[in-house]
Parts: structure tokens; sequence; C-alpha cells
């Protein structure tokens, strides 16, 4: 063996390290990935909840009836007699 095949078969074995280097550092990079991924995943699942619980409770807040008992109880609001309604036609 010369000095030339010496030195390109320690160039190779170089790059085939360097390559399995990279090859591990890719793959727990990418478990990291994941893991953040699926704690992300878990904590949106959290938000989810929380929004539709939110929606329900403002659904509940907002009905009719209860606008309108708040409206006549503490804004004292209420229906006018039909003598009293005012229509404009244009």
């Amino acid at each position: 063996m010369n000095r030339g095949q010496l030195i390109l078969i320690s160039l190779l074995g170089i790059l085939v390290l360097s390559s399995a280097i990279g090859v591990v550092y890719a793959k727990y990079s990418s478990r990291k990935h994941f893991v953040e991924l699926q704690a992300l995943k878990a904590e949106q699942d959290v938000f989810d909840v929380e929004w539709g619980r939110l929606q329900l409770e403002q659904s509940t807040w907002a009905t009719h009836g209860r606008v309108e008992r708040i409206a006549r109880r503490k804004l004292g609001m209420y229906l006018p007699p039909a003598d009293r309604v005012l229509v404009i036609r244009p």
C-alpha cells in the first residue's frame, strides 16, 4: 500500500466517522424535538379544554333570559306598552 492510498483510506475513515456522528446527532435532535412537540400538544389539549369551558360559560352568561332579567332588575328597563311604541318607516 502506498502513501496515497493510505491517505485516501484515512480520509474516507474520517468522513465515515463524521457521518456517523452526524447521524447520531440528528437522531438525538429529532427525539428531543419530538418530546417537545408532545409536550406542546398536551398543553394545547389543556388550552382546548379551557377554551371550551370558557365558551360554555360565556353562552350561559349571555342567555336571553338572564340579560332580560338583569335589564329589568338592575337597570329598571321594561317593555313599553303598545301605545308608546312608535314605528318609523322610510
